[in-house]
């Protein structure tokens, strides 16, 4: 007889109060506290499910946290690589040699000091004439082994020694002028000799030199005073040295100003900025400046203002520049970006990367980043060539058909490491079309280094002097590092020229050849400029 599954409706348990099988428990409430667990085993399941999300989570943002510290551990581990050299001495090995060099493969590596193989030696010229002649006897002891025993040969050994002629005096010139009376002016007047300045107990040959030995050499005005005192005599006090700066700026103002012009008009510039301070302020040291012109101002500011001031808010020429978008605003026909910048770009991420652990470095941004390097070499190679001839120029349209397609296949994919990322997106943006530019119009480089290696000398400049002091400091600083510097590339010796600004009336343009490849408007407008430029300064003068 089977056991029915459910008790019939009028049973009734005689153990309800008391079960023996339950430890004598009520089962009334055992089946209580039953249902009661059953909803605190689920509460604690939805419990578990809500914080097991929660863990979850937390484990996501502590892996994002732990990969973003190692970035910027290893960003700050480059960026201090950057500035301080690592301090480590070099072990020599058992046969003498270099183990660090030892270890570098011959085909790669890190390139060793000096010139490469092959490069011919330098050696000092033979001078072409004898000031003096000196007869020295033979010698009666060795001078090796103190031997007397030494024997008298024929003939002579000759030996052309070069040293320079120190004269420790000044060279004091007295000028009587004859007066000539003005009607309009009421008062005697006299004219300049030959070489003098007028009312000036100081030549234009000692002036000349101080400013050349400051903006040309960079020395200190007091390391100038030492020059002039030990070596020829000459005594002065530094602030007479800042007022030879300032007489020789205000001469050259006119020029500084053509100049200005010239660069605008100029078919071809390289253009580039670094930080300065004056008073203790952040300002800006901005250079633009091709082969021929070099023009320097310092500025309190690194805007589009600026750049327009420079160049023209219209510039007809190409541009080079590193990727700054300040120079956005001069509307240059054409500009080429520096890949000698995205070169040293990608070389710092890659090293950024090597700093992170292998779990949480990004394999895809490191390969990108070698194959940009890789691509962008060859790029500066083929416009070295094209520079240089041994390309020919009528290959230049297929080669940026070459490069454009390879750099797109280079940029296809996304990378998930930033500023990889970033440098990717860069390359394939609206701004590609300035990386090819080199191969669009002959004579354009494909680096900045132009820019880089004239306005280095304000680098090291600033590292001596420490920046400038007042809003005439930051006029000079601007004017006669621009004089010099182009002075120089028109083949004129910049002391000689900064003597003859000093002692002529007028001073002309350094170069009045306008660039063929300006614009017909621009020419008309630069005649008129210096035309304005000369009067202007023919007034001042007649004034003084």
């Amino acid at each position: 007889m089977s056991r029915p599954s459910y008790p019939p409706p009028d049973f009734t348990c005689p153990y309800t109060h008391s079960c023996p099988y339950l430890d004598w428990l009520s089962t009334t409430w055992v089946l209580g506290e039953y249902r009661g667990a059953d909803e605190t085993y689920h509460e604690h399941l939805r419990i578990i499910d809500v914080m097991d999300a929660e863990l979850t989570a937390a484990l996501k943002q502590i892996q994002a946290l732990e990969k973003e510290n190692a970035e910027l551990k290893a960003n700050n581990t480059a960026l201090h690589r950057r500035q301080f050299k690592a301090n480590r001495k070099r072990n020599t090995n058992d046969n003498g040699g270099d183990t660090e060099n030892a270890s570098i493969p011959a085909d790669g590596g890190k390139k060793k000091r000096g010139a490469p193989v092959g490069h011919p030696g330098w050696f000092r010229h033979k001078p072409t004439h004898v000031d003096r002649t000196v007869e020295v006897s033979a010698p009666r002891i060795c001078p090796h082994c103190r031997s007397h025993n030494l024997t008298p040969m024929q003939g002579v050994r000759e030996h052309l020694q070069e040293d320079i002629v120190l004269r420790p005096r000044t060279f004091i010139t007295r000028y009587l002028h004859h007066e000539a009376f003005c009607s309009h002016c009421n008062r005697p007047v006299v004219q300049a000799g030959k070489d003098e300045l007028l009312n000036a107990p100081i030549g234009p040959v000692a002036k000349s030199a101080a400013i050349y030995l400051r903006y040309r050499i960079g020395m200190t005005y007091r390391k100038v005073q030492e020059v002039f005192r030990d070596l020829f005599g000459l005594q002065f006090v530094p602030a007479s040295a800042v007022g030879f700066d300032r007489q020789a700026a205000v001469k050259g103002s006119a020029i500084y100003e053509d100049l200005r012009e010239k660069i605008k008009a100029s078919a071809l510039i390289h253009a580039d900025e670094t930080s300065w301070r004056n008073d203790g302020i952040g300002h800006f040291a901005w250079y633009a400046g091709n082969s021929d012109l070099a023009f320097f101002q310092l500025d309190r500011h690194r805007s589009t203002e600026v750049a327009q001031s420079i160049l023209g808010s219209d510039f007809g020429g190409v541009l080079i520049t590193d990727r700054y978008a300040a120079y956005n605003g001069t509307n240059a026909k054409a500009r080429q970006s520096c890949l000698g910048h995205l070169m040293t770009k990608a070389k710092e991420i890659t090293q950024e990367l090597l700093l992170i652990e292998d779990a949480a470095r990004d394999k895809k941004a490191v390969a990108f980043c070698a194959k940009i390097v890789t691509f962008l070499s060859k790029a500066c190679a083929v416009g070295h060539e094209l520079l240089s001839g041994s390309l020919q120029w009528t290959q230049a349209p297929l080669i940026e058909k070459q490069f454009t397609s390879e750099l797109q296949k280079l940029c296809a994919r996304k990378l998930s490491y930033k500023p990889a990322e970033t440098l990717r997106a860069s390359l394939i943006g609206k701004n590609q079309m300035h990386l090819f530019t080199f191969l669009r119009h002959p004579g354009v480089q494909p680096t900045n280094n132009q820019a880089e290696q004239s306005i280095r000398f304000l680098v090291i400049f600033r590292k001596i002097m420490f920046g400038t002091r007042s809003e005439s400091g930051l006029t000079t600083h601007s004017i006669l590092p621009s004089l010099v510097l182009t002075a120089m590339r028109q083949g004129r010796h910049p002391r000689e020229f900064l003597q003859t600004l000093l002692t002529l009336l007028r001073p002309k343009p350094l170069c009045i050849a306008i660039q063929a490849e300006a614009p017909d408007h621009k020419r008309t407008k630069l005649l008129l400029r210096q035309v304005e430029v000369l009067i202007r300064f023919a007034i001042q003068e007649g004034h003084r």
